[in-house]
């Protein structure tokens, strides 16, 4: 008697914190599923989405397949691409991440493994009789109806100003009929929709932009231009070059829920606006742009960082804008670097990646000069004005009235700017009304009770919050330690009380006030935004959210309330940089259209470096100091660098371990480890954390080096728990 064939083995990664996939068993009435393909197994007692894999990862001896258990399912969803795969795998070999927790992030829309649940809509019956009984509303929704278009119920009852009973009683006569509303198609962006005109220097970068399109090979370029030099019309011009060659973009944003701006500038030149992708978006509309970009029917996305995930099918281009933007890198779970990983996708897929930036980060500069990438320089505005003049104030000399933090120099500048009808923007990147609140009585300082941070007293709200972990409570009264009424003092100041002050000075402006935290939803962000743009905002407040790209056409005076702040970067080896970037990007918010801008810096330390080659303009000079300081330092990107974060609820427990773990490291002689130290945020989320930096030359396999050290580390159990970040930027 013949024997029953073997059943066929295939391997499954599962989108949890484990490296390795599972062998499930295929059913004999299955067709044999391609790698990427979605099917449901049993996980525990549990049934879980898994995907196919190409090949077995991190499995040891093969189990017996009596004790195997089969594939449930194969989900009706556009497998995963091949080079989806293959980027899942980079990530998880360099960033040292479980496998299954980078294939979680390529499952991101969890909507797009449902069924698809029919929208019903109301149409016209033709040739229905009329009403036996017309009214005027009923009259009304007819004649809208008549157009043969397919409604939502509701929103047929909005436009005919009538109840939902009267599209009810239409319906139940017969005059309406319920049918399926077909599922919205994406927009096509068209490459010729409307052709820009461009300059010497702007049209110089578009043909070499294009080239590097129809080369059709990987290729690096970084477009460096000065603020509104016309960078996005010019990497626009590579966008329609892909398209017209067939493949999809992706075009990168640091801030995508602020773009509005953008996209209406990306619809003036393709007609349309590209798919969004970012954390506010629907579950269904996340779902619906997850499967167009398997498809192919999503031509173009913008989006953040996890965009780089999304299953595209014919990636052409990728455009990485402000790419020395910090909110590329991911500091949880998988720790990874968007604009690096930009890189590596369009490296896999053979095709050019643009880095935009206006102040390129020291990295993206080195590998320009080194010839690794294409440098294209854009130096004047596209409009043909001159670049804002920098002052310094210095807050030695020239200080504010006690309890103001508005030295006189730029009130007399906002006052001027004022009085020419221009808008001005004051700027400090400092959330709330204080960054820390007292008792003037005992003492007392307000500190979160899970983190080793001071409170931030938000007075719009009437809260005390912590800005690391969301703790947060209502502003008191009165002392909770020596209960003294009225004893509590704000300490420093933050935008909103640089609000109060230009309330006071500036009664008749109109004011925006520019906070994360103060803006509940995109829509009412962006409201904000458009209103700046049309000048109906006089005096613009805001924390790093208005160095994001923004174009004020009115916008004539930029001031930097603090531009010390963040030069106290202690042993974060970017702050320097940080902080050149950021005022840099500020301050070129003025005068971008036909008026000359100005920025006035409130500093203590006129001097420092920093500081100078912002009021120079210099770039040149503070790139070549920054790099001198990296290369003696073996600093990226001259040295490699890895953190590694040992934390717990218990203090003891997490210096001990910290401590035993640093006594395990492999002797090396080019590998130099750092600590253990307590983080300088020592407390986060009530867990105590300790920090280990490893330093290795840039050569150095520092990835296998660390493979190495966590073998030989007992298994991490309990309450512990050990992070590691390759490449950190994150020092606290």
């Amino acid at each position: 008697m013949a024997s029953a064939p073997e059943r066929v083995r295939v391997p499954i990664l599962l989108p949890v914190a484990l490296d390795q996939t599972y062998d499930y068993l295929l059913s004999p009435d299955m067709e044999m599923p391609p790698a990427g393909a979605f099917v449901m197994v049993p996980f525990g007692q549990q049934s879980r989405i898994g995907i196919v894999w190409s090949h077995s990862v991190g499995q040891g001896k093969l189990v017996d397949p009596k004790k195997m258990k089969a594939i449930d399912a194969i989900l009706d969803v556009p497998p995963l691409p091949p080079l989806s795969l293959q980027f899942a795998e980079w990530i998880a070999r360099y960033t040292l991440a479980p496998l299954g927790m980078v294939a979680r992030m390529m499952m991101s829309a969890s909507a797009a493994f449902e069924p698809t649940k029919p929208r019903f809509g109301v149409t016209l019956v033709p040739g229905a009789p009329s009403p036996q009984r017309m009214t005027p509303e009923r009259a009304k929704a007819l004649e809208i109806a008549a157009d043969g278009s397919i409604r939502a119920k509701t929103a047929l009852a909005v436009e005919a100003q009538c109840s939902a009973a009267v599209i009810n009683g239409l319906i139940a006569a017969g005059h309406l009929a319920e049918v399926a509303i077909p599922e919205k198609r994406f927009a096509r962006p068209d490459p010729h929709h409307h052709e820009n005109t461009f300059g010497e220097h702007q049209g110089g970068a578009v043909h070499l932009l294009r080239a590097a399109i129809d080369a059709d090979v990987f290729s690096g370029t970084l477009l460096d231009g000065v603020t509104g030099s016309g960078k996005t019309e010019v990497y626009f011009e590579a966008v329609a070059q892909a398209l017209a060659a067939g493949h999809q973009v992706l075009i990168m944003l640091p801030e995508i829920a602020l773009t509005s701006q953008f996209l209406g500038r990306f619809a003036k030149r393709f007609g349309c606006e590209p798919a969004q992708w970012h954390s506010a978006l629907a579950p269904p509309e996340r779902g619906r742009i997850w499967k167009g970009c398997a498809t192919g029917d999503v031509r173009v996305v913008v989006g953040a960082r996890s965009a780089l995930f999304l299953p595209f099918i014919d990636l052409g281009l990728i455009i990485v804008d402000e790419e020395h933007d910090a909110g590329f890198k991911q500091d949880d779970r998988v720790h990874y670097q968007g604009r690096d990983m930009a890189v590596v996708r369009a490296n896999l897929g053979k095709f050019p990646v643009v880095l935009a930036s206006a102040t390129p980060s020291i990295e993206t500069h080195v590998n320009a000069r080194s010839g690794r990438y294409r440098h294209i320089v854009l130096p004047g505005r596209f409009s043909g004005v001159e670049m804002p003049d920098v002052t310094a104030i210095d807050m030695r000399t020239a200080q504010p009235q006690k309890g103001q933090w508005l030295s006189p120099p730029l009130v007399q500048a906002v006052t001027e700017t004022l009085g020419r009808g221009q808008q001005s923007l004051l700027y400090l990147n400092r959330r709330g009304y204080a960054p820390l609140t007292l008792c003037r009585k005992c003492g007392e300082r307000f500190q979160c009770p899970q983190c080793t941070a001071w409170l931030v007293e938000h007075r719009f709200k009437h809260r005390l919050n912590c800005h690391h972990c969301g703790f947060s409570l209502p502003l008191p009264d009165k002392c909770p330690k020596c209960q003294e009424p009225g004893s509590l003092v704000a300490c420093g100041p933050g935008v909103e009380r640089v609000a109060e002050e230009v309330a006071a000075r500036f009664p008749d402006a109109k004011v925006a006030l520019l906070s994360s935290d103060l803006i509940p939803n995109l829509t009412e962000m962006r409201a904000v935004i458009s209103r700046i743009e049309a000048g109906e905002v006089n005096i613009i407040i805001g924390t790093q959210i208005v160095a994001k790209g923004h174009n004020f056409p009115d916008l004539a005076t930029v001031g930097i309330v603090d531009g010390d702040l963040g030069l106290a970067g202690g042993a974060d080896p970017r702050a320097g940089e940080r902080t050149f970037q950021l005022l840099h990007q500020v301050t070129g918010r003025a005068g971008r259209m036909s008026i000359r801008g100005r920025g006035l810096v409130q500093t203590h330390m006129p001097e420092h470096p920093v500081m100078a080659a912002i009021l120079s303009g210099n770039r040149e000079a503070f790139l070549e100091q920054e790099i001198r300081t990296r290369q003696l330092g073996m600093l990226p990107p001259y040295g490699r660098l890895a953190a590694l974060i040992i934390s717990a609820r218990d203090k003891g427990l997490a210096e001990r371990a910290a401590r035993e773990i640093v006594r395990l490291a492999p002797v090396c002689e080019r590998i130099e480890v750092l600590g253990p130290a307590e983080a300088p945020i020592a407390v986060l989320r009530g867990r105590n954390r300790w920090r280990i930096l490893v330093k290795a030359p840039r050569d150095f396999d520092l990835q296998g080096y660390l493979r190495l050290w966590m073998d030989g580390i007992p298994p991490i159990k309990g309450d512990l728990n050990l992070s590691i970040d390759i490449d950190p930027y994150n020092f606290l």
